[in-house]
């Protein structure tokens, strides 16, 4: 049994609760810090930031917390571990911060200013799986081996320098840029990496921390020579989505259909299209099983929340809580993140608090769809002034770009020629696999809402920059037309697209056969790609998948 308890610093932001339950499951016991008088009295002190640095810094001054935590860090000698935020509040200052703004200060344990990534030069935010070089001996790492991969989720880093440099336990490379991905000097140990969300080498990570605080040994740690050649890659993701709705018996399952019909038809055993309308499952037991598999992300889609109450689906909001349990990678939640009044109550909630229920329940991501198109519309209509009131642009501000994944679902229209459209939409040249039906050459993709039954007078292009303008963090590009065809990805879509954002796109739609993924990877500038029947119906392998990358010289996760 332990001998002590974690304190937490939750300042109330983002999903703690995977963090709660890496630690728990590591066999250890929480307390709350609620008051600035425990941080002086505690054992070890656990600090999960999420969310933006200026909002983090805000709420730890006026909750008083910086100046006990300055203390309680001085001497190196109180166990303490920071997680993403927890790291980058450690520095004097940040840029992250709003513009016009002076900036706001750090704790400043660490010398030296956390920057943001160049998104001229790489996909800002920094999103996925990646390696560590090492820079100490530490048995904070005892039970991760060096090639294992853990997941990174920011667009701000601290760069190493001569001045923090011995600071520094595991430093990481994204486009040629080196940046912290691990401290540890005594007993302050933080990483810019989620543990929490790094599967069993994560766990393993957590766990090296906690037996040093048990049994006293941070001074082990040992400065190790890094070859200044030393570089890490960010792989590719698998992500694997859960149509999620409720049945005749007011149960959630997993479902899946083909072209999005399953969103208008709640038909059950129907066997129409390749994979037919069918139930496939419960979510959290498949999620958990797909968990095991090796997935790199976990999607969960509420497909029939625009019909019903987002604040009082509390269905969905217990199967985060339960996944979060024992799945401990990034869990992505979609479906109804808007704005939303009770019909019976009069009740009104924000788009913020929409997204808050939903990371408090353990997601780490929200999907937003047909409020991202309307916002897009606002966008162009006003010339490109932000209003500042989207859905996207307030979970962005609270809870950092990283927060918000765009889906964006479109439908071909064929044309015969560019000069025959709209200047405001974007014409695409259609590679010989997607020609339309009697032989266009060209096409634009026109955005839907409400899951797909509804078009709109936009472009897929267009949706995508000005949601990365709003403040968006990643782009879900699915192609109704190749829902359910397992015939493989649009790739003139996903190349229009991640060829016209700097923030991460994930293929969606189309996957039939590992060599789909191969091959939107090879010829799209995607970072991640999703599918979903071919994974329930058991057809496909994640494992296949990913030996097929490695084949072709994509690089996979490498966990233990």
């Amino acid at each position: 049994m332990p001998s002590f308890k974690v304190s937490l610093l939750d300042y109330g932001a983002g999903n703690v609760r995977s963090v709660r339950n890496a630690i728990s499951a590591c066999g250890y016991e929480i307390e709350d810090i609620t008051e600035a008088s425990q941080i002086a009295h505690a054992k070890a002190i656990v600090f999960p930031g999420v969310g933006s640095y200026g909002s983090a810094m805000k709420v730890l001054k006026e909750k008083g917390f910086d100046q006990p935590l300055r203390d309680y860090l001085e001497g190196r000698d109180r166990p303490f571990l920071g997680i993403c935020l927890g790291m980058q509040t450690l520095f004097e200052s940040s840029d992250e911060h709003e513009e016009g703004a002076e900036a706001i200060p750090g704790l400043g344990v660490i010398p030296g200013k956390v920057i943001k990534f160049d998104e001229s030069k790489m996909a800002v935010p920094h999103i996925g799986w990646n390696g560590r070089i090492l820079h100490q001996d530490s048995p904070i790492l005892k039970y991760v081996d060096a090639e294992e991969d853990v997941y990174f989720v920011h667009s701000y880093y601290a760069p190493v320098t001569d001045e923090n440099k011995e600071w520094v336990l595991t430093s990481t490379t994204y486009s040629g840029q080196r940046f912290v991905s691990a401290v540890q000097r005594g007993s302050v140990v933080a990483t810019q990496f989620h543990p929490e969300k790094s599967g069993k080498t994560g766990l393993n990570v957590l766990k090296g921390f906690l037996e040093a605080v048990e049994n006293g040994t941070f001074h082990q740690a040992k400065n190790i020579d890094v070859e200044p050649a030393a570089h890490t890659d960010l792989t590719k993701r698998i992500v694997v989505a859960l149509d999620v709705r409720t049945n005749d018996h007011g149960d959630l399952v997993v479902t899946k259909g083909d072209q999005y019909d399953v969103r208008e038809n709640h038909k059950q055993g129907s066997e129409t299209g390749r994979g037919g309308v069918r139930n496939l499952g419960k979510p959290v037991a498949l999620a958990s099983r797909y968990y095991e598999e090796g997935a790199d992300e976990i999607a969960f889609l509420n497909i029939t929340s625009f019909r019903e109450g987002v604040i009082e689906d509390m269905p969905m909001l217990q199967v985060l809580e339960q996944a979060s349990k024992s799945i401990f990678v990034p869990l992505t939640v979609g479906g109804g993140i808007r704005s939303y009044s009770d019909p019976k109550s009069g009740q009104t909630w924000s788009a913020l608090e929409v997204a808050a229920r939903y990371f408090r329940a353990g997601a780490d991501k929200v999907s937003i769809g047909s409020d991202a198109v309307y916002a897009s519309e606002e966008l162009v209509a006003n010339g490109g002034k932000c209003t500042g009131e989207s859905s996207i642009e307030v979970i962005s501000q609270v809870y950092g770009a990283q927060a918000v994944v765009i889906s964006i679902d479109p439908k071909r229209v064929f044309v015969s020629d560019k000069e025959s459209v709209n200047e405001k939409h974007v014409v695409v040249e259609l590679d010989d696999d997607s020609v339309g039906p009697n032989g266009e050459r060209f096409c634009w993709y026109q955005c839907t809402v409400k899951g797909g039954r509804e078009a709109r007078d936009i472009c897929a292009v267009t949706v995508a920059k000005a949601a990365q303008y709003l403040g968006a963090g990643e782009i879900m590009l699915n192609c109704i037309d190749m829902d359910g065809q397992g015939k493989g990805y649009d790739l003139p879509l996903m190349k229009a697209v991640s060829g016209a954002v700097s923030i991460p796109v994930i293929a969606s739609s189309g996957a039939g056969n590992e060599s789909h993924f191969v091959k939107v990877f090879k010829e799209t500038g995607v970072q991640a790609a999703l599918a979903a029947g071919i994974f329930h119906r058991n057809e496909v392998e994640i494992k296949a998948c990913k030996n097929a990358m490695t084949k072709s010289g994509i690089e996979a996760r490498k966990s233990s």
